[in-house]
């Protein structure tokens, strides 16, 4: 089946019911004292308040907005303003937006979005790459824009077969924009994204022009002499990269046993916020981080985005000899994100042509510092022409 088919969001309202008396009737956990919450997640190491994880207050607050003043009917036809569609790619259901420009020199780009977030990362983005002109930027270029949902995750899921990892969602995505007509087209990723879309560069180079992204996720591995020569700013980086590692909770325990975890997220949308807050901390709008949780709750996907991470790990400790990648790939590295040492992501991608650091913005650059990401994207896939 390679039919692609209109999508809408219409979720039923006995769900949104449900959900709504699920809020009301949380039973609390207990706690000990904390100090006053301030902004966490995001991998930076934890703040007063978030030592022993995501706190109540923060969960609390969310959860009330969620309860009473936020609008799920105002989101969803907020998300429908956008074109969606899906087809079937290899066994699975592929979610997607799908917005073209009206410029003829426009670039074809993919971006896949990470966990726990889910293809609203790119929204606010679309105006911006499909048509600049209309947000100031005359002479910029323009892409068309596809936003797929990760196999496994809101409308892409759940997943039913076993083997979904970072290898064979680009291999998903490379049949994707095939389908779409697009001969040569621009790969972008963030979080999960940073994964998947180098994967795709290098499967599919006869078509894909570069690959943009915002995190690469290479380490030291033991080797004599590999720390030799490092800066201080090098060093700066390792620590950051160690204190990411320890926050980052989510992801060791869905490498190991994503289904345990899901039989909780799957029976109470306060634990699913809560899971999903560990990495969105305050970094977020609140009802972005709610419209986020909810489309994992609606859909019942936190089991099949959890499985993702299981898949990826399975597949390195099978394939521990990667070769280095070698399609162009440019990095956008933000203030308070995870920044690998340039020495070790060389030697796992063999063909990085741009490297900028940025001031501001986080984990999820997408929300808080779009500006500078679009304008990234602008001049790294500019530059490959």
């Amino acid at each position: 089946m390679s039919e692609i088919t209109p999508f809408r969001i219409d979720i039923p309202q006995a769900a949104v019911d449900d959900l709504t008396d699920r809020l009301r009737r949380t039973r609390w956990v207990e706690e000990l004292p904390e100090p006053e919450v301030v902004a966490g997640g995001a991998g930076v190491p934890a703040p007063p308040g978030w030592e022993y994880g995501v706190p109540g207050a923060y969960v609390r607050t969310l959860v009330e907005r969620w309860s009473t003043s936020y609008d799920w009917r105002a989101q969803e036809a907020a998300l429908n303003e956008f074109p969606q569609f899906t087809t079937e790619i290899d066994g699975q259901r592929i979610h997607f937006v799908h917005v073209r420009s009206d410029r003829p020199d426009a670039t074809p780009l993919i971006l896949t979005h990470g966990w726990p977030n889910t293809f609203v990362e790119y929204l606010d983005l679309v105006g911006p790459l499909t048509d600049p002109a209309a947000y100031g930027h005359p002479d910029a270029p323009a892409f068309h824009v596809v936003v797929p949902s990760l196999p496994g995750f809101a409308f892409s899921g759940p997943t039913r077969e076993h083997g979904w990892n970072a290898g064979r969602v680009a291999a998903a995505w490379s049949e994707l924009m095939r389908r779409l007509g697009y001969d040569r087209y621009g790969a972008h990723g963030n979080d999960c994204g940073s994964i998947v879309s180098p994967l795709l560069g290098e499967l599919d180079r006869a078509h894909v022009l570069g690959v943009h992204v915002t995190q690469i996720f290479s380490f030291p591995r033991g080797d004599d002499g590999e720390f030799d020569g490092l800066s201080g700013e090098d060093y700066g980086a390792l620590q950051f990269g160690q204190a990411f590692a320890e926050h980052a909770v989510h992801d060791r325990a869905q490498q190991a046993q994503p289904q345990t975890l899901a039989h909780a997220l799957a029976d109470s949308p306060a634990g699913q916020l809560a899971w999903s807050g560990q990495l969105f901390g305050t970094d977020l709008s609140p009802d972005t981080i709610l419209t986020n949780a909810a489309l994992y709750w609606f859909t019942n996907t936190a089991a099949s985005a959890g499985r993702f991470y299981f898949e990826n790990h399975r597949a390195a400790q099978a394939d521990a000899e990667t070769k280095p990648t070698s399609v162009p790939i440019g990095v956008a590295v933000f203030a308070r994100d995870f920044r690998a040492v340039r020495r070790f992501a060389d030697r796992d991608h063999a063909n990085i042509v741009a490297w900028n650091t940025y001031d501001r913005g986080g984990h999820w650059a997408a929300h808080d510092a779009p500006d500078l990401l679009v304008d990234d994207i602008r001049r790294f896939f500019s530059s490959l022409r």
